[in-house]
């Protein structure tokens, strides 16, 4: 059942993907506004980004999830002001008594101390290195970073115990960090993956609002691989009956700005995640509304969204087999089939930290 509007018609949401703001999960209690039959005329208020900041704990996260190749990650933001309608993290910002709505897109979470409490994590005599990634839940590289500058304190962190790192992102604001970015990367320290849905300025506009336009992302790819830095092009998510036709567009284009590989996910729709899309393609795509939700569902079994491993990011049955087998074609004629290199860790070093005794060269 489509989710009813929660935010007050007079609220105006420019550049907002969800129609709609409902109460997480574990909330008691429901809002959600109507008319009360006074007319009174309230004046027009634009929906804007806020942003509270939290005094981490730990830093890295650890996971064991056999569907990814990583086992620790940061997240510099909770929440994301790129407010993609399909974002699979929406979810998460029930966790913190707020909708996977206009929440998310709207009230953020940052964490500046977060390179001091990563450096101090990556101190201790039991850290053992592996690849740390970024931007698996959201984006580091969202436009509150630009005033915020945690990523880059991150990655300056990183840098000094020659750390390896993974980052995903669709935000060209990564181009500031180059200076850092590009001698890791002659050191084997760093890969990137920049996420290209669609090639459709408009269609990306309405899908993913406050993210950069995709000619503008994949400058970025060709930025990054003239730095140096080993760079792959995600076609993520596919969104059958609206995205999956642009598979080998998107690969030749991104080969032609200089992306070493590729990557593709298939939409999924988790918790909340699913309403809010039904109610966007409602808004965007009423004609094509029915359609694209069947091919969701052939895919995840008959559901909108299959939680199982092995299948959740690509779904099964027929129509998968086919998105599978067109990006496999594709990408191993573009040269994009081979993974990017394996990064380093041995490398690995504690800095000394004011007044430590320096160790004798011989």
């Amino acid at each position: 059942m489509t989710q009813a509007p929660t935010v007050p018609p007079q609220l105006r949401r420019p550049g907002r993907a969800a129609t709609g703001n409902a109460s997480g999960r574990y909330e008691c209690h429901a809002r959600e506004a109507f008319d009360d039959g006074w007319a009174l005329v309230e004046e027009d208020r634009v929906l804007r980004t806020e942003l509270r900041l939290e005094q981490p704990r730990s830093a890295i996260t650890r996971n064991s999830s056999p569907d990814v190749p990583f086992d620790r990650s940061v997240n510099p933001y909770r929440g994301c002001e790129h407010g993609c309608i399909y974002c699979f993290a929406r979810p998460s910002h029930a966790y913190l008594g707020l909708s996977p709505g206009l929440d998310f897109e709207t009230r953020l979470t940052a964490k500046p101390e977060l390179p001091e409490v990563l450096a101090r994590e990556l101190s201790r005599k039991s850290y053992r290195p592996a690849t740390l990634a970024i931007g698996t839940n959201t984006d580091p590289y969202q436009p509150v970073e630009a005033e915020q500058g945690i990523m880059r304190g991150v990655l300056e962190v990183l840098r000094d115990f020659n750390h390896p790192v993974g980052i995903v992102t669709k935000g060209t604001l990564i181009e500031r960090d180059l200076d850092i970015l590009a001698p890791m990367a002659a050191q084997g320290l760093v890969s990137v993956g920049l996420s290209v849905t669609t090639l459709d300025p408009q269609l990306s506009r309405r899908m993913e609002p406050r993210a950069p336009r995709p000619a503008r992302r994949l400058e970025t790819i060709r930025h990054l691989s003239e730095a140096g830095i080993p760079t792959r092009v995600m076609v993520a998510p596919v969104v059958p009956g609206l995205t999956d036709h642009e598979t080998e567009a998107i690969l030749g284009a991104a080969k032609q700005a200089g992306a070493r590989a590729a990557s593709w996910i298939m939409l999924r729709l988790p918790l909340e995640v699913a309403p809010l899309f039904r109610d966007w393609l409602a808004e965007h795509y009423p004609d094509r509304a029915a359609r694209i939700l069947g091919r969701v569902r052939e895919l995840h079994g008959g559901r909108d969204y299959d939680p199982h491993w092995g299948r959740r990011m690509r779904g099964q049955g027929p129509w998968a087999d086919l998105a599978r087998q067109r990006f496999d074609r594709a990408a191993r004629r573009l040269g994009l089939d081979a993974p990017l290199p394996r990064l380093r860790t041995d490398l690995f070093a504690v800095p000394p930290k004011p007044g430590d005794q320096l160790t004798l060269a011989l």
